[in-house]
């Protein structure tokens, strides 16, 4: 039978929910008004907007509607083909495979094999590879965890450019789909391109960067997934897949 608190909690719950679909419903008013492509998106991409701008429907809006036009003009066929992007696919350096214990996807990134390249084809990368992840996401997951492993990592895969454009990205066209970074294996020469990097990154985001110690990164890895979802790099039994070997 259901307590006075958990009544309580629902009918919260409940009321929270008719507020945010009442402004779901006027965002896409305002943004379709606008751009009448924006018709195509799903409630919870709006949702995930509306969260970016702490339900600021005039935030969210022209959030929203700089999304629309950059899509149209960075993703003109829908997607990014394997041949937009050959040099970076070739530094087999983006993977996933497992889901944490909230059910995230995990996405493993290993800095030590990025090289600095051409940076438009770097940000067609970042397109190819957020795609594919959001695509494979379970229907009442939104999210997915990142274990960027930068063991090796030194100043010949500096690229400064690249990270801001990949970061630049990830804030303003997919937001509220990073659940969290987990940085393993961290050089000390790394933390001086943290400084330069980091004040660009807007404060919500910055929160779900975490360091790891070595020390305790097994730990770590078991506090946030099942020892059956470690990948198998780490000690795990999963083998990663490359992003190209994905789906869409």
């Amino acid at each position: 039978m259901e307590t006075e608190a958990e009544r309580a909690q629902n009918e919260t719950e409940s009321e929270t929910n008719q507020q945010q679909s009442k402004l779901v419903a006027e965002l896409r008013a305002s943004v379709q008004a606008q751009h009448p492509a924006a018709k195509e998106l799903d409630d919870s991409t709006f949702r995930r907007f509306l969260q970016a701008r702490n339900l600021n429907v005039e935030k969210a809006s022209a959030m929203m509607l700089k999304y629309v036009k950059w899509r149209k003009e960075a993703v003109p066929n829908g997607f990014i083909s394997d041949t937009e992007v050959p040099n970076q696919i070739a530094q087999n350096k983006f993977f996933t495979q497992g889901s944490d214990r909230a059910g995230r996807p995990i996405v493993v990134l290993l800095g030590a094999k990025h090289f600095k390249g051409e940076t438009e084809e770097f940000k067609r990368f970042s397109v190819y590879c957020l795609d594919r992840v959001c695509a494979r996401l379970p229907s009442e997951q939104e999210k997915f965890l990142c274990i960027a492993d930068l063991k090796g990592w030194g100043y010949s895969n500096l690229d400064i450019r690249g990270y801001l454009a990949a970061l630049d990205i990830m804030q303003n066209y997919y937001p509220e789909r990073l659940g969290k970074v987990l940085l393993i294996n961290v050089p000390f020469v790394f933390m001086k391109i943290w400084k330069i990097i980091s004040p660009f990154i807007d404060k919500n985001t910055k929160k779900k960067f975490v360091f790891v110690d070595d020390k305790n990164l097994q730990k770590t890895l078991l506090e946030e997934m099942e020892e059956s979802q470690i990948p198998e790099i780490y000690g795990g039994k999963l083998p990663l897949v490359p992003v190209d070997k994905l789906k869409e």
